[in-house]
């Protein structure tokens, strides 16, 4: 790892699991004054990264400063659209983020790359005195949202997921019905995401383009030749590189149970599925997970259950109470005490206070130098589960999770899985 000063510190394993952990800056790091302009770099320019320099952009206190993208066709590509910042300064690209991440003018980068690079860019972006905004999921491993914690809380960083929803106007409208007791207790949740891996047919490798840098995209990941199916958008449906349709989506919609009720003693997780049988795809084509909590019954289907309103949604949650029930998806919601269906409950008071919009309130959280809404600490929480049906769904069988220790009761075999040893020269 050549470029860059801070950058030629190597990660070191830590605990039985290779979780990595890095060494204290030697230095002070500088921190933006709350009424100073946020000088953003945007790392991974597919169309998720495309949409983040149009979110930054339109908030008045932001300038953009850097491009990154080690496929030089979509990098080139964004800065045709994006060539100067709003205050007129030349927008700089990049194919190498080590280089982006050695510059000390730069507050803030955002993250929207392939998934198995989410955590080791955080983790060396924190170490080099950047607040990040990343992509889900939060990372590849379990093992790797626990090195992302230790690194923010070491360097005093400030971090948002990207699960924009969590801002929405509907979460918070489901999270102030759910938690006003109307319902009754809560005791079973319901979670469901349409579609899964497609199988993308059996190609034969290639050699890659001269204007991709597939080594540096492959980066922690084991080595592989160049297949296009495996890059760019279909990545997903490789556990080499993410979960597929699962861990694409499990945040987005988990996210508004974990706010609404908090979960908390995670038991057991028991997973059902396959994978696609006609190509080289190998995360789930369905899958089925059911998750038992202290006080709670979760389960995941790719079919939505037989509820109120679901057949129109392709992304949901449904929340069984004793006194009724309630279905919900990004912008809808319906209630159901018996027979009777209403969209809303008037006499429950809107007590939360609604987001200023989810990039907003991280970069309030910069200046502020307070966590924000879907912080780290939050979004590791509500990802363990989605790391661990994965690890069932692998192993073809029930697994016994221990909560407090974080990790599975006498299960060597899944256990291992809860890190993966990254590919040189990103470890030692």
């Amino acid at each position: 790892m050549k470029p860059g000063n801070y950058t030629r510190r190597r990660f070191i394993a830590t605990s039985a699991m290779g979780l990595m952990s890095l060494p204290l800056l030697s230095k002070p790091v500088h921190r933006v004054a709350p009424s100073d302009r946020i000088r953003v770099a945007h790392i991974g320019l597919g169309i998720q990264g495309n949409a983040h320099v149009n979110w930054f952009r339109a908030i008045p206190e932001v300038e953009t400063v850097a491009l990154c993208d080690v496929d030089q066709v979509i990098l080139g590509n964004t800065h045709k659209r994006f060539p100067a910042s709003k205050q007129g300064a030349r927008i700089d690209t990049y194919t190498d983020f080590r280089r982006l991440l050695d510059r000390k003018d730069i507050d803030v980068i955002t993250c929207a790359t392939p998934d198995h690079w989410h955590a080791l860019i955080a983790i060396m972006a924190f170490e080099a005195g950047k607040d990040v905004y990343g992509e889900k999921p939060l990372s590849y491993t379990h093992a790797e949202g626990v090195a992302m914690l230790k690194s923010l809380r070491r360097h005093n960083a400030v971090f948002q997921l990207g699960n924009q929803i969590h801002a929405g106007e509907n979460f918070h409208r489901v999270t102030e019905l759910v938690q006003s007791g109307k319902l009754g207790r809560i005791h079973t949740v319901r979670l469901w995401k349409t579609g899964g891996s497609p199988g993308l047919g059996f190609p034969s490798p290639e050699t890659p383009p001269d204007t991709l840098d597939w080594n540096m995209w492959l980066g922690p990941a084991p080595y592989t030749d160049y297949i296009p199916a495996k890059c760019h958008r279909s990545y997903r449906y490789f556990f080499d590189y993410s979960g597929g349709v699962f861990a694409d989506f499990w945040c987005h919609i988990a996210d508004i149970m974990y706010t609404a009720l908090h979960p908390k003693g995670l038991k057991s997780i028991e997973s059902r599925g396959e994978r696609p049988y006609d190509g080289i795809a190998d995360t789930p084509k369905w899958i089925e997970v059911d998750l038992k909590y202290d006080d709670l019954d979760v389960f995941w289907t790719t079919i939505p259950p037989v509820v109120p309103g679901s057949d129109k949604m392709h992304i949901g949650a449904h929340f069984e109470g004793t006194e009724g029930s309630l279905t919900c998806d990004y912008n809808n919601i319906f209630i159901r005490f018996g027979k009777e269906v209403v969209r809303d409950l008037p006499e429950v008071p809107r007590t939360i206070v609604r987001s200023p919009g989810h990039q907003q309130n991280f970069i309030d959280a910069v200046k502020t130098r307070q966590q924000p809404e879907s912080n780290l600490e939050y979004a590791r929480e509500m990802t363990i589960p989605m790391h661990l049906a994965l690890i069932s769904f692998r192993l073809k069988r029930k697994l016994v999770w221990n909560s407090q220790k974080e990790e599975f009761a006498g299960d060597d075999a899944a256990n291992f899985l809860l890190s993966r040893k990254n590919r040189s020269p990103w470890v030692m």
